[in-house]
C-alpha cells in the first residue's frame, strides 16, 4: 500500500514538473496565475504587464517616400 501512494505522488510531482517546464516555454499561464501574482509579488506583476504593454505596441512601418529618403541618406546624397 504504502509503495503505491508513493508512486502516486511522484507521478503528480512528475506531471506537475512537467506542465511547468511546458508552461514556461510557451509563455502561457500569466493570465492564469496573474491574479496571484498581484497579490503576493506587485513588482513582477506591474514588470509583466510593462512588458505585455511593449510586445503589444506596434512599429510603425514607413512609407515608400520615407525608404527612398533613407537610402539616398545612407548613400551620400542628402
Amino acid at each position: 500500500m504504502f509503495v503505491v501512494v508513493v508512486a502516486c505522488l511522484a507521478a503528480i510531482l512528475g506531471a506537475l514538473g512537467w506542465l511547468g517546464v511546458r508552461v514556461r516555454r510557451r509563455g502561457i499561464g500569466g493570465e492564469m496565475m496573474g491574479p496571484f501574482e498581484e497579490i503576493w509579488h506587485p513588482a513582477a506583476y506591474r514588470s509583466r504587464m510593462e512588458i505585455r504593454v511593449q510586445e503589444e505596441r506596434m512599429v510603425p512601418t514607413p512609407s515608400p517616400d520615407d525608404l527612398g529618403k533613407l537610402r539616398r541618406r545612407e548613400a551620400g546624397q542628402a
